[in-house]
């Protein structure tokens, strides 16, 4: 198999690119391949312009969705590695959802139509690193939000719907050392699972997120 791992972050120095780099060696170490991109290194631009804009309504696709749409047509597998900000993805990787599942690729805007999604069904791992505790997302509902928003609303309508979420929760301070160190085997783990030939299809309408820890 070959993975499409996707980082949003504004830096490699940070524990969500630790958590990164063992997703992808737990791939690579199974035998399969991965490639990144890195959304802040390879300064993709995540405003939704003009441009983008007049291809919803048929004209041209700008140059760097084709090359990220390439890369997704590409892939066996999708994975996104992000900080959770405001419960949700960072700006950047939501600007590469909005240009790159266009119109006319991603899904149908015919009404005629019983096909919905385009891209066919082929998994989705979300990895969301977050600093609060995994309480504060039971308390308010945080979980199910996402993923009514993310699993379903932005995959699930595109056609993928074998998504699975983890999510690395309370990962912030020194106290947490030994958790992140668990946690990274943990994202290892998650690589290796992905690729493993026995794993089972996930259905994001009908499971709940998976919370890792």
């Amino acid at each position: 198999m070959h993975i499409l791992t996707v980082y949003s972050h504004p830096t490699r120095e940070h524990f969500p690119a630790a958590v990164l780099d063992a997703f992808v060696e737990g791939v690579v170490q199974a035998g399969h391949t991965a490639e990144v991109a890195d959304l802040q290194a390879e300064n993709f631009d995540p405003r939704f312009t003009a441009a983008d804009h007049a291809h919803f309504w048929g004209g041209p696709r700008p140059a760097d969705a084709i090359q990220e749409a390439t890369r997704v047509e590409a892939a066996d597998a999708i994975a996104l590695v992000f900080p959770v900000y405001w419960w949700s993805f960072p700006a950047l990787l939501k600007g590469w959802i909005d240009r790159v599942f266009t119109a006319g690729w991603a899904y149908s805007v015919d009404p005629e139509t019983t096909t919905r999604g385009l891209l066919g069904d082929k998994p989705i791992i979300l990895i969301g690193i977050g600093g609060m505790r995994d309480g504060t997302y039971d308390k308010y509902g945080y979980r199910t939000a996402m993923e009514t928003q993310i699993d379903v609303g932005i995959f699930g309508f595109v056609g993928l719907t074998d998504v699975e979420t983890h999510l690395l929760l309370d990962v912030e301070g020194d106290v947490n050392a030994e958790r992140r160190a668990d946690l990274l085997v943990r994202a290892r783990a998650i690589g290796t699972a992905l690729v493993a030939p026995d794993r089972a299809p996930r259905t994001a309408r009908h499971g709940a997120l998976r919370l890792a820890g």
